[in-house]
């Protein structure tokens, strides 16, 4: 079987995950092994300072099938996607966080999706019920405001464009990781920005949820920088660029 034969690609960016990536991968590779489907796990390190890259090696060792690829230094976790969609070759391509917030089986959800769009993203908003663990509140709405403003500025309709599960025809993830200029959190609406430029269908899909106490996403912090990072995109694209 040639790569280009593959179904699906997952993949799992990494930074300092020595502790938790284990288990997800592990169960990760046993969704794809009972999956039916011609699958690769693409586990991408972005400059781990701790044992990262040893442990996926060492899974790697004990016959768990996935590729490593790795970044020098870190980057961040737009450019470690991009780095796993662009070497990926199934005709769907996935990514998910390394928590695994949203269970990796919801994959099919979003596999279905594309049957009639091009661009499929898991979504908390449009079905709360599926939230099993929130968030604590005042991130909840940090969250919910910062919606408002990405529907404002570049993406009206979409309800809710951070969580980290989405699915892409590979040609329509190729063309538009391609151009990725942001390497930080705000990758995915750079992304998703692109993708409605583009002509892409992008279709919107309630999800099953758990909050990781262990998120990297700081609500003060970071949500000020992709609030600003709104309009550079607009300009960006807009432009061409």
């Amino acid at each position: 079987m040639g790569a280009e034969d593959l179904d699906l690609s997952v993949v799992l960016p990494a930074y300092d995950e020595a502790r938790r990536l284990p288990p997800t991968v592990r169960r990760v590779a046993e969704f794809l092994a009972g999956s039916g489907l011609r699958t690769e796990l693409i586990v991408v390190d972005d400059g781990s300072a701790d044992g990262t890259v040893a442990a996926v090696e060492a899974l790697a060792a004990e016959g768990v099938p996935l590729r490593l690829l790795r970044h020098q230094r870190n980057r961040g976790k737009g450019a470690a996607v991009a780095t796993g969609v662009m070497a990926a070759t199934g005709a769907t391509i996935l990514f998910s966080d390394a928590d695994l917030s949203t269970p990796i089986e919801e994959a099919h959800v979003l596999i279905r999706a594309l049957e009639d769009a091009d661009v499929a993203i898991g979504s908390r908003a449009l079905d709360r019920g599926l939230i099993e663990v929130h968030q604590p509140l005042p991130r909840e709405l940090m969250g919910r405001v910062f919606n408002v403003f990405v529907q404002a500025v570049l993406l009206r309709g979409l309800w809710d464009t951070q969580c980290g599960f989405k699915a892409f025809r590979r040609d329509a993830a190729h063309a538009v990781f391609g151009r990725l200029r942001s390497e930080g959190f705000d990758f995915d609406v750079e992304v998703l920005y692109r993708a409605r430029r583009a002509g892409l269908r992008i279709v919107e899909v309630p999800v099953r949820w758990r909050n990781s106490a262990d998120t990297r996403v700081s609500a003060v912090g970071d949500s000020g920088r992709m609030l600003r990072g709104l309009f550079r995109i607009r300009r960006m694209v807009d432009r061409g660029e």
